[in-house]
C-alpha cells in the first residue's frame, strides 16, 4: 500500500487557510445505500476506480474511489484516506455496472460492490514465491547424478522454475534440489506470484465447421473484430456444434488482444468443456467458482484486474470480475435456472451479462439448444440477431422420442422402471452401447413416513420434509442442510423399525438397476454426490472410457455432455414438474426433457429416448414427441401474453422474513395495507410462503404484476417508505423472480 503518512495539526490549519481540501466519494463493500465523502492527504494522488483503505468507526476497510466527493460535512470533521491498495483500478465499466444493478434489482450498491471485490487479499501484492535457475559460472564436473543432469537439462536457457514444476519435470524429489543449491549447482530467486497459466493460442486451427456452422462462425467472429454492443442467440439442436462456433468468436477476441468471459451454469462439470478449449486454443482458461481454492482466486482475481487472464470461464459471479479489457461475452446453456441468485443480491446473469456488454460496447451470445423464452421473444422483437443451427454435427440425427404410458405399462409393485423401459435397457446393454436413466430427484426417497401412524419426518428449521441418502445413511434438507440419521423409533407412536420410503430419488432407481441388471457397470451422478470439479472430471472419463455401462442421474447429466456410445435415455418420470403454479413450469421441463434426450445418439449411431409419463397427452410432452419446439414456445407466448406475464408483463416479489411469525405478519399485512393500486399493477398477497419457514426464519411473500410501462423500482421504493420495520425483520426484493418458493 501507499502510505498516505501524517499531518500536523499546522499542516492542517494552512490548507484549510490555501482552500478547501480535496475530498472523494469512496464506496464500501456494504450494505449502504450511497458512497462517503473523505479527504485526501497531502501528495496522495487518487482517481476514481482506486481501491482505498479507509476508516469507518473503529474499523479500517477497504472501498473503491467512486469519483468526487461533494458532500456538506466541514473539512475539519472529514476523516481521511488512510492508503492506496496497489492493484489495478476498477475498471469504469465495472464500476457502471455495479450502480446498475443495484438501481435494477434493488439492492445497496456496496452489497453489489462486495462481489465486485469479493477476494479482498488480491488488492495487495501477492509475496514473491521462490523459483530455482542455473547458476552462473562454476564447474560442476564430477559432482553430477542424473537427477542432477536432468535438472540442469530442464533449466539450460530456460527462466527460473518454481521447485514443484522443476522437481516434476527433472523426475527428482525437492531434496535434490536443496541439494544442488547447497552445492551451489543452481540458485533460489524470487519471481512474482503470478497465475501460471500459458496464453490460449488464437491461430491455432479449429475444428473442421459445416456450412452452417462457418456461416454462424464468420458472423459472431465479424461483430467481435467490428466491436460495440450486439447481442447474438445462437441457437442450435443439440449437436450442432454451437461451441465450436463460438469459439471462433473468442479465437477473434483474442486476437484482438481482448479479454473474454464465458459463463456456464454448472461448472463443476464443465470438465468436458475445458478439454475442448485446451485442445482448440492450447492452454486452459482461467477459472472462477466455488471451489476455486483461496491462493487461487487470489490470483486469478489479479491476473483478471491486470489483463493478463484473456479468457476465464466461470459461474454466475464471475461476471462481477473488474475485466479493463472485455470484448466478449458468451452465456453457455443461456435457459438454465442456475443463472439466477436467489439469495443476497438477487439477479440474473443472464440478463445482467447483457447489461455488461452494453455498458462495455461490446458483443454478448446467447447459446442454447432450448433459449428461453425472454430471449426468443427479444430476438422475434428484433433486440437480438439471431443464428440457427438445424442439423447434428457430422451427420449425426437426433434421437427418436417415445412416452411410455405408465397406466397401461405399469411398472412392478414398489418399482419404477417400466417393462418396455427395462427392456430397452436390457437390449441396449448387450449391444454394447451406454444408456443413461434420468430422474431430477437427488438421494433414495423424497418422503420417509411410519407405516404404523404416517408421521412424516420433517426439517426442524423448514416447511420441507427430510430426504434420505440411503448412501450416506442420513435424511436431509435439501434447503438449510440440516441432516439426521434414520431414527429407529417413531417419535410420535413409539413402533420400532416402523419408517418407509415414499417415491423415487436416483438412489433407489440405482438399487432397482443393480437387482435387474447385476452386471452393468453403473454410476450415480448428482450434486451430492459429486465434490468439486476433479471427481467431475474423473465420472467424466470413466464414461469416455467405456468403463460404464448405465448411468442414473439428475439434471447434472442433461447439460452439454458429449458421450458417443450413449444411445439410449430413458426419464423416469418425465411428469415431474409439469404440476404446481410456476408460470415457467411447463417451459423448464420442455427445456430439460429436450437437453437430456439430446444426449442420445450423438455420434454415427441412432439415439432412442423413452418418456415415462402418466399424462402421455400432456402438450409438453406431446411437443416433444413432435419435435415441434416453435410451436410449443409459440403457445406458451401466446398464453403469458393473455394474462401478461413475462417477457410480456413485470413480476416482483417481496419476501417479508423473520425469527418472530408475529413480527413477520405485522411487516407484511402492513405491506399489504399499503400497496400500491391503480390501473396497470396488481399486488397479491401477503400469504405464507411455501416454504413457510426456511432456515429458521417465518416467510411471508407479496407478488406484484404490472405492466411493463410501470416504473416497478419506483414504485417499489415508494412503497417501502411507508412501512416501519423492525430490526430483526428483512423484506428481500426479486426483480424478475424465477422461484416461487
Amino acid at each position: 500500500m501507499d502510505s498516505p503518512g501524517s499531518s500536523s495539526q499546522a499542516d492542517a490549519q494552512a490548507a484549510e487557510a490555501d482552500g478547501p481540501r480535496r475530498r472523494v466519494r469512496v464506496l464500501l463493500p456494504l450494505p449502504l445505500a450511497e458512497a462517503y465523502d473523505y479527504a485526501v492527504p497531502e501528495g496522495m494522488a487518487l482517481a476514481a476506480g482506486d481501491c482505498v483503505l479507509v476508516p469507518l468507526g473503529s474499523r479500517e476497510l477497504t472501498g473503491v474511489v467512486w469519483g468526487e466527493g461533494g458532500g456538506d460535512l466541514p473539512d475539519k470533521r472529514l476523516k481521511e484516506v488512510l492508503a492506496r491498495h496497489d492493484a489495478p483500478p476498477i475498471p469504469e465499466a465495472s464500476r457502471r455496472f455495479v450502480d446498475w444493478v443495484a438501481n435494477y434489482v434493488m439492492s445497496p450498491p456496496g452489497a453489489v460492490l462486495r462481489m465486485c471485490i469479493s477476494t479482498l487479499s488480491a488488492l495487495n501484492p501477492p509475496k514473491p514465491t521462490q523459483a530455482y535457475r542455473a547458476a552462473d559460472g562454476g564447474s560442476v564436473a564430477g559432482k553430477l547424478t542424473p537427477a542432477r543432469r536432468r535438472v540442469l537439462a530442464v533449466l539450460e536457457d530456460g527462466p527460473p522454475r518454481l521447485p514443484a514444476e522443476l522437481a516434476r519435470e527433472a523426475g527428482c524429489g525437492t531434496g535434490v534440489l536443496k541439494g544442488m543449491a547447497e552445492a551451489g549447482m543452481i540458485e533460489a530467486v524470487a519471481l512474482p506470484a503470478r497465475l501460471n497459466l500459458p496464453l490460449p493460442d488464437w491461430s491455432q486451427a479449429g475444428a473442421a465447421l459445416s456450412p452452417d456452422q462457418q456461416a454462424a462462425a464468420d458472423m459472431l467472429a465479424g461483430q467481435v473484430r467490428e466491436g460495440g454492443y450486439s447481442a447474438t442467440v445462437l441457437d442450435g439442436v443439440t449437436g450442432s456444434g454451437k461451441t465450436e462456433v463460438y469459439f471462433e468468436a473468442i479465437a477473434a477476441a483474442l486476437e484482438a488482444g481482448r479479454q473474454v468471459l464465458v459463463l456456464l451454469p454448472e461448472i463443476a462439470l464443465s470438465a468436458q468443456w475445458l478439454e475442448r478449449f485446451a485442445r482448440r486454443f492450447g492452454a486452459p482458461p482461467a477459472e472462477w467458482h466455488s471451489d476455486l481454492t483461496g491462493a487461487r482466486r487470489r490470483l486469478t482475481w489479479r491476473a483478471v484486474a491486470e489483463g493478463s487472464a484473456k479468457v476465464v470461464v466461470g459461474a454466475r459471479s464471475a461476471l462481477f470480475l473488474p475485466f479493463p479489457g472485455l470484448g466478449l461475452i458468451v452465456v453457455d446453456e443461456e435457459h438454465e435456472t442456475a443463472f439466477k441468485q436467489e439469495d443476497g443480491v438477487i439477479y440474473h446473469a443472464r440478463d445482467m451479462a447483457v447489461v455488461r456488454a452494453h455498458l462495455g460496447e461490446i458483443p454478448i451470445a446467447l447459446v442454447s439448444a432450448t433459449p428461453a423464452l425472454e430471449t426468443v421473444v427479444n430476438a422475434d422483437q428484433g433486440r437480438y440477431r439471431r443464428l440457427h443451427l438445424p442439423d447434428r454435427h457430422a451427420g449425426a440425427t437426433l434421437p427418436a422420442l417415445e412416452t411410455i404410458d405408465l397406466r397401461q405399462d405399469k411398472p412392478e409393485r414398489q418399482r419404477f422402471l417400466s417393462p418396455t423401459l427395462k427392456q430397452a435397457v436390457a437390449e441396449t446393454l448387450a449391444g454394447g452401447e451406454q444408456a443413461m436413466l434420468f430422474l431430477n430427484r437427488r438421494g433414495y426417497a423424497p418422503l420417509t413416513l411410519c407405516d404404523s401412524c404416517g408421521h412424516r419426518l420433517e426439517c426442524p428449521n423448514c416447511t420441507a420434509w427430510l430426504v434420505e441418502h440411503r448412501l450416506a445413511g442420513r435424511l436431509q434438507c435439501h434447503h438449510c442442510g440440516y441432516g439426521e440419521r434414520l431414527p429407529s423409533v417413531c417419535p410420535t407412536c413409539e413402533a420400532p423399525d416402523s419408517f418407509r420410503a415414499c417415491g423415487p430419488g436416483v438412489e433407489r432407481i440405482a438399487e432397482e438397476v443393480a437387482e435387474c441388471f447385476p452386471d452393468a457397470r453403473t454410476i450415480v451422478m448428482a450434486s451430492d454426490l459429486i465434490h468439486g470439479p476433479a471427481q467431475a472430471a474423473d465420472l467424466i472419463r470413466r464414461i469416455q472410457e467405456r468403463e460404464v455401462d448405465l448411468i442414473i442421474g439428475t439434471q447434472l447429466v442433461a447439460k452439454g455432455h458429449h458421450f458417443p456410445l450413449l444411445t439410449l435415455v430413458g426419464v423416469v418420470d418425465a411428469d415431474l414438474g409439469l404440476s404446481g403454479g410456476d408460470l415457467r413450469a411447463s417451459e423448464r421441463t420442455f427445456q430439460l426433457l429436450q437437453q437430456v434426450s439430446g444426449r442420445a445418439g450423438r455420434a454415427e449411431r441412432p439415439g432412442r429416448v423413452l418418456l415415462q409419463t402418466h399424462m402421455p397427452e400432456h402438450p409438453v410432452l406431446g411437443a416433444l414427441v413432435a419435435g415441434d419446439r416453435d410451436g410449443f414456445l409459440a403457445q406458451e407466448a401466446e398464453a403469458r401474453e393473455m394474462r401478461l406475464l413475462p417477457p410480456f408483463g413485470r413480476l416482483a416479489a417481496l419476501i417479508v422474513s423473520g425469527p418472530h411469525a408475529g413480527d413477520v405478519d405485522r411487516v407484511a399485512q402492513a405491506l399489504g395495507r399499503t400497496a400500491p393500486r391503480g390501473k396497470g399493477i396488481d399486488v397479491l398477497g401477503p400469504a405464507p410462503a411455501p416454504l413457510s419457514v426456511l432456515r429458521g426464519r417465518h416467510r411471508r411473500r407479496l407478488l406484484v404484476k404490472a405492466d411493463r410501462r410501470i416504473a416497478l423500482q419506483r414504485t417499489i421504493a415508494d412503497w417501502l417508505t411507508r412501512v416501519k420495520v423492525p430490526g430483526s425483520v428483512r423484506i428481500a426484493v426479486d426483480i424478475d423472480p424465477y422461484s416461487f418458493l
